[in-house]
């Protein structure tokens, strides 16, 4: 009797998932790994006798599966009540993250040419300064009882409950970003006098939230960022935003579930560069400050890890009041499966600030709607100073805090554009340019050669 209930039973379980998987509606987007889900692919005749179609329908069949994201969260969910600890450092989960999408790819948005390099075994770093063994010493004191869990090699879940926080190990070496220093020299070189370039290597949360128990998973991203500082010429201007989110590491200056540094942390480092440059900076009481609540980013889908999920923050950020004026113009670009631009819009007016609902997984785009595009912010700021932001994703965030310090403020990610650098700064008229690049982006050879190539464009 209970082998045949058995039977029942599994063949019940059997018969409701092929009725699931063949008949209830597919799933087109996945909101935990942050993408569009695989298509029904369009057939030829040559892809019938090549076999390709089969494998496409193959892959469009296993990627969208109905529910797909429920199914994984369960799956996270059931592997991390089944996990078992031997020892203390077992106890360490590293999530090795997909490193091969060129627009999601953890703290620097870089392709699969770039991804090796980053993620292998590299040479130790030098040993740290007084002044840097005193930095962590205060770093210390936040994250030293930390718990945490680590595999392999990728992602580190640090601390517990509603604390829960998602770290990417660093494995760039202290000689690492000598070509990202080498373009900025070689834009002020070109530019000349009349236009200021500085250069800013933002760091990531695992600099300052790594406890003691994974530290050596990770390397220094300011023996890097020293370096590359170290490689700079004279006339280009090292903006130190390190040691500003270093004094204010106890704030939340970074998101815990999301790869990015928080607005908090972008509008630190804004006033470091408004005080370099030289121009007015406005206080947070010229700010109105708004909520998306239980917010959980990218970390959730990079990690797998449910307690990602478990512990959902504020996503904070900052709007400008009504003491200054803007008005924002996109051309938004067309990309292909492979994110290379096909084609560009018109010029439109645009938002700025865009809105999202609580719980979205998407709101560190709040900040001009994403990456893919050009953004020009006209201000009432008069000083005949206007900015140009050469950034990746971590320099969304800093536009917004400068419309009290220029009168124009224009936006370029180095993934997408297009066009030639040099005649672009002309034409806006710009007098400097900002290198605002996280750590992982600056260390790729990869991220300078796009930046000299706008230089041939």
């Amino acid at each position: 009797m209970g082998k045949k209930l058995f039977i029942v039973l599994v063949g019940l379980l059997f018969g409701g998932f092929t009725v699931l998987f063949n008949f209830f509606p597919r799933s087109t987007v996945s909101e935990l790994e942050k993408r569009d889900l695989a298509k029904f692919p369009t057939y030829s005749a040559e892809k019938l006798v090549d076999g390709s179609f089969a494998k496409e329908i193959s892959l469009w069949f296993s990627d969208s599966e109905p529910y797909r994201d429920f199914f994984i969260s369960m799956s996270m969910a059931l592997k991390d009540l089944i996990r078992v600890n031997f020892s203390k450092e077992s106890s360490l989960t590293f999530h090795a993250p997909d490193m091969t999408d060129n627009d999601y790819s953890p703290g620097g948005e870089f392709g699969e040419e770039d991804a090796d390099e980053l993620m292998g075994e590299q040479t130790p770093v030098d040993e740290e300064t007084t002044e840097n063994r005193k930095l962590e010493e205060y770093q210390n004191k936040i994250t030293a009882q930390e718990n945490a869990k680590i595999a392999n090699a990728g992602i580190i879940i640090v601390g517990s409950g509603e604390n829960t926080r998602a770290l990417m190990a660093y494995a760039g070496d202290s000689t690492g970003g000598v070509k990202f220093a080498e373009v900025a020299n070689k834009y002020k070189r070109i530019l000349g006098d009349s236009v200021n370039v500085y250069c800013m290597v933002i760091p990531t949360s695992t600099e300052f939230y790594c406890p003691d128990a994974a530290k050596k998973r990770t390397k220094s991203q300011r023996a890097t960022i020293n370096n590359i500082f170290a490689n700079l010429s004279d006339s280009v201007i090292a903006v130190d935003v390190y040691t500003t989110l270093a004094h204010h590491a106890e704030e939340d200056i970074y998101l815990r579930t999301d790869h990015h540094w928080s607005p908090l942390g972008a509008f630190y480092a804004a006033r470091r560069f408004a005080k370099v440059a030289k121009v007015p900076f406005a206080d947070t009481t010229s700010y109105i400050r708004k909520v998306v609540k239980r917010y959980v980013g990218s970390m959730y889908g990079y990690s797998k890890d449910i307690s990602i999920k478990k512990a959902p923050e504020d996503f904070v950020f900052y709007v400008p009041d009504s003491t200054v004026t803007y008005t924002t113009t996109y051309v938004n670009y067309t990309v292909n499966e492979d994110y290379k631009v096909t084609n560009e819009s018109a010029p439109y007016k645009g938002k700025y600030f865009f809105d999202y609902k609580d719980g979205s997984g998407a709101a560190y785009c709040t900040f001009m709607g994403g990456d893919m595009k050009i953004t020009k912010v006209e201000t009432s700021t008069d000083n005949h100073r206007r900015v140009l932001v050469l950034k990746d994703s971590f320099g969304n965030a800093i536009p917004g805090y400068l419309f009290f310090s220029f009168e124009e403020v224009h936006v370029v990610d180095y993934r997408y554009f297009t066009r030639n650098i040099v005649d672009y700064i002309k034409e806006n008229k710009i007098t400097d340019v900002l290198f605002a690049n996280n750590i992982f982006s600056a260390y790729m050879p990869g991220t300078a050669r796009r930046y000299m190539k706008f230089l041939r464009n």
